[in-house]
């Protein structure tokens, strides 16, 4: 027999390593988690955010026998909480409850980031979105989203908006709607959603974008109208509801949007395992109702496609922010 040569046994002692390399990933994955696993919320407990990190904490405890932990780290525009996961092991025991503000609108309103979204970190899921609704006050003359156009048209400069803060993707979601549609809408922010809503109730702002919890009961009693959905395509929550993409902006889509990312690195196995509990923890009865008196539509789906809506969500965010000149530093 002839002797091997130095370079194909070269290669078959690097496949061979490989081989075993992978399969010690997959049992690792198999015996995943070992120990609490951390859920970091950049946000104060009673969020949005919050909400869906122990929903799915919940589920994941009962499916994987092990506890799952929040730890909100707030402030700074959700930076400490971003960089502290950033910088963890790699090993699937610390996990990132992100939104879009965190992953595709931080990255242009400031200067220096402590983390990069796409170098930085390995989408596992998108968890759900929050459609936003466009809701007027009883003073705006207008009861249907083209009328609004109309008088805003007609009266330039006369209607404000609220936001829950400069920056925010209720802020953005009006200046991507004032762009397209070349609308002069005067800005005034607040310091979240529990401060312009009852500005919009008690007719300082004309407007405002807002999750459907926020608002449904002041609709049902005439307090507000409800025009738009910032979604792509109409919500499940108010189907009888136009999404504003259908009413004259093409591809116009704002909603808030929540998934969960491990570290950059963490094997790939145990990413796949967490998604697919996560597509299960979706499926749950009571994760589901409980999504809905949030007002967020479950989702789930691929890493890769998380990973795809976030560099998207980047390019278009980078626009908008640019063109309403938001800087938070």
């Amino acid at each position: 027999m002839k002797r091997l040569s130095l370079s194909f046994r070269r290669a078959l002692s690097c496949l061979t390593l490989g081989c075993l390399a992978l399969s010690a990933s997959h049992a690792r994955a198999q015996d995943y988690p070992q120990k609490p696993v951390r859920l970091v919320v950049p946000y104060a407990a009673g969020g949005l955010p919050d909400t869906i990190a122990r929903t799915l904490a919940q589920r994941f405890a009962d499916d994987f026998g092990q506890q799952f932990v929040i730890d909100n780290r707030a402030g700074g525009g959700g930076l400490p909480g971003c960089e502290f996961v950033a910088r963890s092991p790699a090993d699937g025991y610390t996990l990132l409850v992100g939104d879009v503000s965190q992953m595709s609108i931080n990255p242009f309103i400031y200067k220096v980031l402590p983390y990069d979204p796409v170098r930085d970190f390995s989408p596992i899921s998108l968890v759900g979105l929050s459609p936003l609704f466009l809701v007027l006050h009883p003073s705006v003359p207008a009861n249907t989203f083209q009328e609004l156009v109309a008088y805003a048209r007609a009266h330039p400069g006369q209607l404000n908006y609220g936001s829950s803060g400069s920056g925010s993707v209720h802020h953005l979601a009006v200046e991507a709607m004032k762009y397209a549609l070349g609308l002069d809408l005067v800005h005034i922010p607040f310091k979240g959603t529990g401060q312009s809503v009852p500005a919009l109730l008690g007719g300082q702002v004309s407007m405002l974008y807002s999750a459907l919890p926020a608002i449904a009961p002041h609709v049902k009693t005439g307090k507000v109208k409800l025009v738009a959905a910032s979604t792509i395509t109409r919500s499940p929550q108010a189907p009888d509801i136009p999404a504003v993409a259908e009413l004259g902006i093409a591809d116009y889509d704002y909603p808030a949007e929540i998934g969960l990312l491990a570290p950059i690195g963490t094997p790939a196995p145990i990413i796949a395992r967490l998604n697919a509990e996560i597509v299960r923890a979706l499926k749950h009865p009571e994760a589901r109702a409980r999504f809905a008196n949030l007002g967020i539509d479950p989702v789930g789906g691929t890493p890769e496609a998380y990973g795809e809506r976030i560099r998207s969500g980047m390019e278009k965010y980078s626009r908008v922010v640019r063109i309403a000149g938001v800087r938070a530093d």
